[in-house]
């Protein structure tokens, strides 16, 4: 039975031994159409015919014109595929001299008072015709010749014919494999968990067709745990704001005033982290549509917005530029970054550049920066920028950069962060004007 299993075709060690007979046979019908064509078991004039014509021309016209006729006799009984005959004079037209390497070699031994003349072919021999000095014609058949270098040397053509067999099979069959294989790596490239993806393509061999029916399997799950995690978190949050909220009335009535501000900053605190959470979660979720966006109107109005809460925030680009976005996650995203730009910084500026295909948009600060050691780290969830174990209105969560950097990569952009001279921090969010929306990871 694991025999028989070896050889199934949708298998990969089927189609391999698949391939491996398949150019065996291709290999023998060559080899064999080979033999055919040359037939070395085919009796054949000779490669030497037309020196025995010549020698025969030879000793005829030496002899007596009575020997002739016995003479004649014993070389067609001696050189029966040469089949040497006498012609009667004038009962057949010749051709013309006879042109060509082989029989230029013919006239040349036998000399001066000779005629080759081509008569009429038999099959695949030449039937030739030499007139003795005399004027007595005789007329023999000599061969094709010695066979060419490839069908003359069976080894070089055995060779010849497995490397191309193997070769053009060998296309053939990592071709057929590798298709399957790239066109489920660039499915898996394009795997989200927004609901909009198609499912692996489950065709190939079985092994691929069974990676992908897996992958598929991992995608539902994995779709599925995010999904309740993110309704989880969601009850959660909803359970814990009606105790928040009770916490607060309570704390309204404690009369000592210092212990009542800490209380009430502790209780936002808590707030604004379930509401930052649920905003990472919910950009993971990708719930909202993408839309033409004019981001240049988006960025002046977010500098607006950030000048009338007292921050000095600048914007500088172009009045209008329009890009495929969710405008919501943009907004939220952008807004992110310039919270944390006038966090640690006293101006802000926010430019936006077209580079090709993509946009750009940097928002500057002119604050302390971060250091090289930490730049990839602070774009993880819960990551902040400073040392400090405690909370306080001026650290936040470390969810800022994290959320930001969820919402490039799902816009099929990127997120990075680099040094302002001479002190401050830009952090560059890089969208592309016409994008194939995809998931964070």
């Amino acid at each position: 039975m694991r025999l028989l299993g070896f050889f199934h075709l949708r298998s990969i060690s089927g189609q391999i031994a698949a391939l491996v007979v398949v150019s065996i046979v291709a290999l023998h019908l060559i080899i064999t159409a080979g033999f055919l064509i040359t037939r070395p078991d085919r009796a054949a004039a000779p490669p030497d015919s037309e020196h025995e014509l010549v020698n025969a021309a030879l000793l005829l016209s030496a002899a007596d014109s009575s020997e002739r006729p016995r003479l004649l006799s014993d070389i067609a009984r001696a050189f029966p595929d040469l089949r040497v005959e006498a012609i009667a004079p004038g009962s057949v037209t010749a051709a013309g001299e006879v042109e060509g390497p082989r029989l230029h070699g013919m006239r040349r031994h036998l000399g001066e008072g000779y005629k080759v003349v081509a008569l009429a072919p038999n099959g695949g021999l030449s039937r030739i015709g030499i007139q003795l000095p005399d004027g007595t014609t005789i007329a023999g058949h000599i061969g094709r010749g010695r066979p060419g270098w490839f069908w003359g040397n069976p080894w070089l053509s055995t060779l010849l014919s497995a490397v191309i067999s193997v070769t053009l099979l060998g296309v053939w069959a990592a071709h057929a494999l590798a298709a399957p294989l790239s066109s489920l790596a660039k499915a898996a490239e394009s795997f989200s968990l927004d609901g909009t993806a198609e499912p692996l393509p489950e065709r190939g061999p079985e092994e691929i067709r069974s990676v992908a029916r897996a992958l598929n399997r991992m995608h539902e799950r994995i779709a599925r745990l995010m999904s309740d995690r993110t309704r989880m978190l969601a009850a959660i949050s909803h359970d814990l704001r009606t105790p928040i909220t009770r916490l607060r009335l309570r704390a309204e009535f404690v009369e000592d005033e210092g212990n009542r501000k800490r209380m009430l900053i502790d209780l936002d605190q808590m707030r604004l982290m379930l509401e930052s959470v649920l905003s990472l979660l919910r950009n993971d979720r990708k719930i909202e549509a993408v839309t033409l966006v004019d981001i240049a109107s988006t960025l002046q109005l977010i500098a607006d917005q950030f000048g009338d809460m007292g921050h000095v925030v600048h914007y500088e680009g172009p009045v209008s530029a329009t890009a495929a976005a969710r405008p919501d996650d943009l907004h939220r995203g952008i807004t992110n970054l310039v919270e944390n730009a006038v966090r640690f910084g006293a101006e802000v500026t926010i430019r936006l550049d077209l580079a090709g295909t993509k946009f750009i948009i940097d928002v500057e600060d002119d604050g302390p920066g971060i250091s090289d050691a930490r730049k990839q780290a602070m774009l993880e969830p819960f990551v902040r920028g400073d040392d400090a174990r405690t909370m306080d209105d001026s650290t936040g969560f470390g969810l800022g950069l994290s959320i930001a950097r969820a919402i490039a990569i799902g816009h099929g952009g990127e997120l990075s962060l680099h040094d302002r001279e001479p002190h401050g921090l830009i952090v560059r969010m890089q969208l592309p004007v016409w994008q194939q929306p995809r998931l964070a990871a």
